[in-house]
């Protein structure tokens, strides 16, 4: 299949292509620079990192030594008001 690459040096994914393997508007490809030149894409899973406050920490902690295996509601509180960053 023959895509060119525009002037900012993107290409085009045609929609089949697109259709075919799932890819969606936001999707991440990891690509890498085969033997010979070739290029390949690889869709790769990102997930958002929680940052916790010292205070979060510090619960956190507590409830990992506590052993419960359920998540304690001030953590499961905790996690949904976290800021979240895809960096």
């Amino acid at each position: 299949m023959l895509v060119s690459i525009d002037k900012r040096g993107s290409i085009s994914l045609p929609s089949a292509v697109r259709k075919d393997l799932g890819l969606k508007p936001g999707t991440f490809l990891d690509l890498t620079i085969l033997e010979g030149g070739n290029l390949s894409l690889s869709p790769v899973a990102v997930y958002p990192t929680v940052r916790l406050s010292d205070k979060g920490l510090a619960k956190l902690g507590e409830a990992r030594q506590s052993g419960v295996e359920q998540m304690p509601d001030w953590l499961r509180k905790e996690m949904v008001d976290a800021a979240t960053d895809t960096d």
